[in-house]
């Protein structure tokens, strides 16, 4: 068995809101949303239109994006679920002190930038959903 990819699948409040925030915050780019009737897929999102579910993808990470009623689905035993969760997603990029004066000048509150003692250099900050998100660049 070998895995070759992991797409983590966000519980979200609002697939429009939340799509905004990947785009103009992290470049992220809508790969495909499904409307909230669940019978249309598409590359855009349409004014005046609900959605259930998204993929956004910027360079080689992908997230996915759904609501709570098409998120929970058949898991029974999630149904008290809240948005959130206690674990955070880390990214390795290219250009942090860049990155990051690029997150702060959109009005965002980052973590500290830090050098750290196992060799990275990187910052924190949270999505509009509560989820924190991690940006990390290895020091040579």
């Amino acid at each position: 068995m070998k895995i070759t990819s992991l797409t983590p699948n966000f519980e979200v409040s609002d697939i429009r809101k939340t799509v905004q925030f990947y785009q103009d915050i992290l470049d992220f780019k809508l790969v495909m949303a499904v409307s909230a009737t669940q019978d249309e897929i598409e590359t855009s999102l349409l004014e005046n239109k609900a959605y259930k579910f998204a993929i956004m993808q910027r360079d080689e990470v992908t997230f996915m994006f759904e609501v709570k009623d098409t998120y929970l689905g058949g898991m029974d035993s999630f149904k008290t679920k809240t948005i959130g969760a206690s674990v955070s997603f880390y990214m390795q990029i290219d250009g942090i002190d860049d990155f990051y004066e690029l997150i702060k000048s959109k009005k965002l509150k980052p973590s500290e930038l830090k050098t750290m003692w196992y060799g990275m250099r990187e910052f924190y900050i949270q999505d509009i959903n509560g989820y924190v998100l991690g940006f990390a660049e290895k020091i040579e």
